[in-house]
């Protein structure tokens, strides 16, 4: 069921989206009368699932969700009409527009993305607020719940400091900030250390993408006593909190774990946290070192009704709201352009993290969250904007960077290098899907051959 929510919420996303992004080059097509024979989200080869004739336009549903698109008059777009090329131009074609008027058409759909990308966060933010972890109120340090970060050297109960010159005020920034490398700085017994995060660490993150790597430091909680349980007639109740093993006392988890690898097979006094009475019951660790029972690793909420963390929770009016969400774009498009800039460092091997619709889909959370939906829906909303842009023949930067060059020079480019642009154009992205998506099988079987 999860998974059948993800891909829900992803095709109401991309809907969403894709709509909207044609919306912005058919609103300025129409503003400069040009004329727009398709209005279509998702492509139809073949045939299409709906369609309605309004006007000049045809309005449908198509039944590949790769995307969507507008067909504009006069224009040499994905479809590759060359015919009407051959004949002189009308007045309502795209290419009898001045260059400026193209220019604004073509930038349509990244100006909504972007807009879009904004508006969302504001509304995020007027409606949920901003909560947070802050750094500093991890007075006990973080839990490394991946080998990936105690192979770089880092401890539980590290305080992390800074993060190349720069100290993270939000536990939530840590792990997107060591995944570009550099240098960390942590406290460890009262002492500074500095840890080298390698260039390619992001590379070896690729097969970990569904793992955490670091967590805020929670107790022992017990969610369920199995009857097969080792410890199943053990007095345990759901939501005791393991405190102790032998009278070895401990806070949290992690600190559980490496008592009761001293004391695997035998049998142990255990202290239990219930309703503030600390009770001490009779039970076994098994040849594993565990006691055989659920556990609960709490969530921001959670952390937060247990009295475990202080969170901060910052709340906008709706003017407030529209910088924050201006803000909050600008934040998480630039982390994005950073990431993306690794692709073209090998050294990195952050080409190999590049995924395709299971990746965006896997970025949904697998129960319904309207909060979680936006700020996704928000963040696709502003890669969109940015992929568009580039300047690859086919997507609206290639087109706008032949514009800009008919506007310095004067001379607008011809036909048949449009057209050339327009197949090389498509082949790049045919080639970056198959091989996005190949990424995407491939984890896909290693998971599920656990390889």
């Amino acid at each position: 069921m999860g998974v059948v929510i993800q891909i829900g919420q992803l095709l109401l996303s991309l809907s969403i989206l894709v709509i909207l992004h044609e919306l912005g080059h058919f609103l300025f097509a129409r503003l400069f009368k040009t004329r727009v024979e398709k209005f279509y989200l998702f492509f139809d080869p073949w045939f299409s699932l709906f369609k309605v004739k309004k006007g000049e336009t045809e309005y449908g549903i198509g039944w590949l969700p790769f995307g969507g698109y507008v067909k504009i008059s006069g224009m040499l777009d994905e479809s590759m009409d060359k015919e009407q090329l051959k004949k002189p131009p009308q007045p309502y074609e795209f290419r009898s527009k001045p260059s400026w008027q193209r220019l604004l058409i073509m930038l349509g759909g990244v100006s909504v993305n972007l807009v879009l990308g904004i508006i969302i966060y504001a509304f995020v933010l007027y409606t949920w607020g901003e909560k947070y972890l802050p750094n500093q109120n991890l007075t006990d340090g973080i839990w490394c719940t991946d080998t990936l970060i105690t192979n770089l050297g880092l401890e539980n109960g590290d305080k992390v400091i800074s993060i190349n010159g720069n100290e993270p005020k939000k536990f939530s920034d840590i792990v997107p900030e060591i995944v570009f490398g550099g240098s960390l700085l942590v406290e460890r017994n009262g002492e500074i250390k500095e840890i080298n995060i390698p260039e390619d660490f992001i590379g070896k993150l690729v097969n970990k993408r569904k793992s955490l790597l670091l967590y805020p430091r929670v107790p022992f909680i017990i969610v369920e006593i199995p009857d097969t349980s080792i410890n199943a007639k053990t007095k345990f109740k759901p939501l005791d909190r393991v405190v102790s093993l032998n009278n070895q006392e401990f806070k949290y988890y992690d600190q559980f774990k490496s008592i009761a690898d001293t004391l695997k097979g035998q049998a142990v006094q255990i202290g239990v946290l219930r309703d503030n009475d600390t009770l001490l019951l009779a039970g076994r660790i098994d040849n594993e070192g565990r006691l055989g029972v659920s556990v609960t690793f709490p969530d921001y909420d959670e952390m937060e009704k247990l009295g475990i963390y202080d969170f901060e929770v910052k709340k906008f009016s709706f003017l407030e709201s529209i910088p924050a969400g201006l803000r909050m774009a600008k934040e998480k498009l630039g982390f994005y352009i950073k990431q993306f800039k690794l692709i073209f460092n090998f050294k990195t091997g952050a080409y190999k993290g590049l995924g395709g619709f299971g990746s965006i889909g896997g970025l949904f959370p697998p129960t319904w969250e309207w909060q979680a939906f936006w700020e996704i829906t928000a963040f696709l909303s502003l890669i969109l904007a940015f992929m568009n842009i580039l300047p690859i023949p086919a997507l609206d930067g290639g087109h706008v960077t032949f514009l800009l060059y008919e506007m310095i020079t004067g001379r607008k480019p011809s036909d048949k290098f449009m057209e050339y642009a327009q197949i090389t154009g498509m082949i790049i992205l045919l080639t970056l899907l198959l091989y996005a998506n190949g990424n995407d099988l491939v984890r896909g079987l290693q998971n599920w051959f656990g390889k």
